[in-house]
């Protein structure tokens, strides 16, 4: 196995180099928000969607259509509003007079990668389409279905601040973000280099395209074959199974403080984002500090507080740290 091992660190080195040169690109327009990126590019490797949270102004639309740019592949930004249908989401049939047929007008989500801005702001059936492309990277217009284009990856966002005529999106449905990102403001000396780059005299570069898409298909191809040991699958189920059973891992501290624990798909995308991780340190193997560096992000949505906790002030990262905390890593 180690031999084998060596080999595949070796590969994994070399057909990981490209990140680089993406992370290059988004450097010339993006100042700070290095942990935004990387989970960008964890979602474009691990086929993971994300849910970003921020308030307004933090580089989350320029940080997404830079990466596209980046790729060479098609991006759209649809801004959710409480009157958008779901057919201007997916598309419609629209009927041709001259031909007395139906003609096929796809909607924006035929792209490779979606910004869906302020999601929440949207109605339920909007939502759905949305998570049902997002799900089976297929679309249902008339009687055909028209696959999506690979890669594929939804980038939604809500204003934490602002709930006012917003529609929640469900837990049920929330689920299906592999990560959820909550997107910080920059440090002082970050915001200074920003205004140094976005009010001088000249224009700032412009993002060229760097890598194919096909690259980035051969790249998730190899984040599969990423090494995890057994120990690290049991590390990532104890850390889930103790969002649900907290009495049986003695951690009692946070008894009664969750209502509903991670779900089974929590440790699925634990594991699938470590080794999206691992791939973006060059490295061919999962290691624990590759689950707590993701682990918030892959939990923080899946895991539901209780009355007591949300009375007590305590958030739901109070809870994934204590776990973090508390379970021995191996």
């Amino acid at each position: 196995m180690s031999f084998n091992l060596a080999l595949l660190n070796e590969q994994i080195q070399k057909e990981s180099q490209f990140l680089d040169s993406i992370q290059g690109e988004l450097r010339k327009v993006l100042i700070g928000q290095g942990k935004m990126v990387q989970r960008l590019l964890i979602g474009l490797l691990a086929e993971g969607h994300i849910l970003l949270e921020g308030v307004p102004g933090l580089a989350k639309t320029l940080a997404v259509k830079s990466l596209a740019q980046a790729i060479h592949t098609t991006f759209h930004r649809i801004q959710f509003t409480p009157d958008l249908l779901p057919s201007d989401l997916i598309g419609t049939l629209i009927y041709n007079q001259k031909e007395s047929s139906f003609d096929v007008k796809k909607g924006p989500i035929f792209a490779n990668i979606i910004l869906a801005d302020e999601i929440n702001r949207s109605p339920a059936k909007v939502q759905a389409a949305l998570l049902e492309a997002m799900q089976e990277k297929q679309v249902s217009i008339g009687d055909t279905t028209y696959p999506l284009q690979e890669p594929f990856l939804v980038l939604a966002t809500q204003n934490p601040i602002e709930q006012e005529g917003t529609y929640p999106l469900p837990e049920a449905q929330v689920d299906r973000f592999m990560l959820k990102v909550k997107v910080d403001y920059p440090s002082q000396d970050e915001e200074m280099s920003m205004l140094s780059l976005m009010t001088a005299n000249t224009m700032p570069e412009k993002v060229t395209s760097v890598v194919k898409p096909k690259q980035i298909m051969d790249a998730r191809n190899t984040v599969r074959s990423i090494y995890v040991d057994e120990k690290i699958h049991k590390y990532v189920t104890d850390i889930v199974f103790a969002t649900r059973y907290p009495e049986e891992f003695k951690i009692e501290s946070i008894v009664g403080l969750i209502d509903v624990g991670a779900s089974p798909r929590a440790s699925l995308n634990l594991v699938r984002a470590a080794k999206a991780h691992a791939f973006l340190q060059h490295r061919g193997y999962v290691t624990p500090e590759d689950i707590r560096e993701i682990g918030m992000d892959v939990l923080r949505h899946r895991v539901l507080l209780s009355f007591e906790a949300e009375a007590e002030d305590i958030t739901v990262e109070d809870i994934i740290k204590t776990v973090f905390d508390t379970i021995p890593v191996p």
